[in-house]
């Protein structure tokens, strides 16, 4: 019963998703303003619009968009004249290229800087970490982008300013959407452990004589982990969708830019399926993140009370 109520939150999710993107693309942009050229009279663009199927009422493109969903159909793409979900895909290893770096780089800084932090509680070290995690976190991503390229590219002239020449140009973008993650999973790391280390087991392991590297590690850390695994799943869940201005700063040629190109030129079935692919990859991210906590916790399993 858990599981068919779960998997009725992820359908109504998407549909959600589905029919808000649906409905906001046909307000806001008009495809044939870039499908015909410049200056060409209005019956040629009504002939295209009509090819397309837009001169339906939104409602009537809705239900029929639907239909073909349901089959596993998600359209073509108005410019390039192929499948939609072909023309994604072969773009999104290049984001995984970019992504799953950026994920494993702030997983590697930001739990260490927030256990620091923790250990050292109002100290010079956590006020100095916690300061730098916060300009991070505050800094948007086309800005720090921005800056990198000009300190590394320009200035020093030892890093690629961007496209994909080698495994010199991931670092710029690697840095740059990790930073933002790394800030996040850090404070929330150190929230947690501050937490866990005022707790009595805490002081009953430090009475022992244990390690101090093993009261934090094992027994601090291992209790931690279930707000730090919940950041990193929402994270994991974003990461394409957080993509989109990194590979645009850096041309990056992976699919978050190719959104920012639907968007642009009103490619209807292009944009909803990578809409609907990023909303359902946020989804089950967050169902894996809440069975997550079965296997750290056995107690939320069966119930019992911490």
């Amino acid at each position: 019963m858990n599981i068919l109520l779960r998997a009725g939150r992820l359908a109504f999710t998407l549909w959600l998703v589905t029919t808000a993107v649906f409905f906001a693309m046909r307000i806001s942009s008009d495809p044939t303003q870039y499908l015909v050229a410049p200056g060409a009279n209005e019956q040629l663009r009504a002939e295209v619009a009509n090819r397309l199927g837009l001169t339906h009422s939104s409602l009537y493109q809705y239900i029929q968009y639907l239909k073909h969903v349901a089959l596993g159909d998600f359209g073509v793409s108005y410019f390039s004249g192929r499948p939609v979900a072909e023309v994604f895909l072969e773009r999104l290893p290049t984001t995984l290229l970019l992504t799953v770096p950026s994920l494993i780089v702030a997983i590697l800084i930001g739990v260490p800087v927030g256990i620091v932090c923790a250990v050292n509680h109002n100290g010079v070290i956590d006020r100095a970490l916690l300061l730098v995690s916060f300009l991070s976190q505050a800094t948007p991503a086309f800005v720090l982008g921005i800056g990198l390229i000009l300190l590394f590219c320009l200035w020093l002239n030892i890093l690629p300013s961007g496209g994909v020449a080698g495994p010199a140009s991931l670092i710029l973008p690697v840095l740059t959407l990790g930073t933002a993650i790394a800030a996040s999973v850090a404070r929330l790391t150190r929230n947690s452990m501050l937490e866990i280390l005022r707790m009595p087991f805490m002081e009953f392991a430090r009475s022992k004589g244990l390690p101090r590297a093993t009261v934090i590690l094992k027994h601090g850390l291992r209790n931690a982990l279930i707000p730090i695994v919940t950041i990193i799943g929402l994270q994991l869940g974003g990461l394409i969708g957080g993509a989109v201005v990194v590979e645009t700063v850096f041309a990056w040629p992976g699919a978050g830019s190719l959104l920012v190109d639907a968007v642009i030129r009103g490619d209807y079935p292009l944009l909803q399926f990578g809409i609907l692919l990023v909303a359902t990859t946020i989804t089950m991210a967050n169902m894996l993140v809440d069975e997550s906590y079965r296997l750290l916790d056995p107690r939320i399993a069966t119930g019992r009370k911490r």
